[in-house]
């Protein structure tokens, strides 16, 4: 099971759905979990006359009210940690949303799984942008928890969303541990005949299998642009509490460009999502 976990608490946005997750999920593997919530400082400071002098001290005001938003979010985490009794720790940073994607990207390097909660769609703030960030920077597996969700975080149900793909293997593999642990897991095929038959779905039932893992497999035929409603439909129908898929998506001149079904599933999740690149 995963024992050591980062969180990231959001501080423009709820940080419940993050927080209600996280400690669950620490709770039930007794595992430690690290909080990191990041306060975000403008660069865009307006020219004033005055000079250098007051552009440094409105910097700082800047970084300081960073600072004062993300120690409130972690005061909230850390009630729910000494409830839930768990082992924990918390820390704070502020700066740029570069500087905190590089800060918290390093960091996720060195833990099991990193957990985030999912960017408002409707909304334009940072804290949307840093979790797609982590998931092309974290060097490992990233828990995606849908803005709506409240409660306790199981793993259940689980569906393998499954390609063939170097990233669909690589997010099932890092996934292990819950799958592992699953009542219940179903294998995810869309347009079964694009996948190379070395890896075809059959042949992963059998893989599982070999693991003393029994799976359902769901193939079906679908649009090249309907793949992520055909995977929330199917995880409706099933009662999924995870979907586990690859996530697909690189840096390009300084700008993050991600896959179609990657990208439509950070807009409308509706149950977690487990995502390795």
């Amino acid at each position: 099971m995963f024992r050591d976990l980062l969180v990231h608490i959001p501080t423009e946005r709820s940080p419940r759905p993050a927080i209600d997750a996280s400690v669950s999920l620490a709770m039930t593997a007794g595992a430690h979990l690290d909080a990191i919530a990041t306060g975000y400082a403008s660069t865009n400071v307006p020219f004033v006359a005055e000079g250098g002098a007051a552009v440094a001290a409105s910097l700082q005001f800047e970084y300081e009210r960073a600072m004062e938003r993300a120690d409130a979010a972690l005061g909230i985490f850390e009630i729910e940690a000494k409830n839930a009794q768990i082992a924990y720790g918390k820390y704070a940073l502020s700066g740029s949303i570069a500087e905190t994607v590089s800060r918290f990207g390093a960091s996720a390097r060195l833990y099991d799984l990193t957990i985030v909660s999912q960017g408002e769609p409707d909304s334009e703030t940072y804290d949307n942008k840093l979790p797609q960030e982590l998931l092309l920077q974290a060097g490992g597996p990233v828990l995606f928890i849908p803005y709506t969700f409240r409660g306790a975080f199981k793993a259940s149900r689980i569906g393998i969303c499954w390609d063939g793909s170097r990233l669909a293997a690589r997010a099932l593999r890092d996934a292990m541990p819950f799958i592992t642990k699953a009542d219940a897991l179903t294998t995810i095929t869309l347009n079964a005949s694009e996948v190379p038959a070395d890896a075809s779905p059959e042949r992963l039932v059998k893989h599982l299998a070999r693991k003393g893992l029994r799976a359902k497999t769901i193939s079906l035929q679908s649009d090249h642009g309907n793949l992520q409603a055909s995977i929330l439909s199917i995880a409706a129908d099933e009662t999924l509490d995870l979907l586990i898929m690859g996530g697909y998506g690189h840096s390009r001149l300084q700008e993050t460009v991600f896959g179609g079904v990657t990208r439509e599933m950070f807009r409308s999740m509706t149950v977690p999502v487990l995502m390795s690149h």
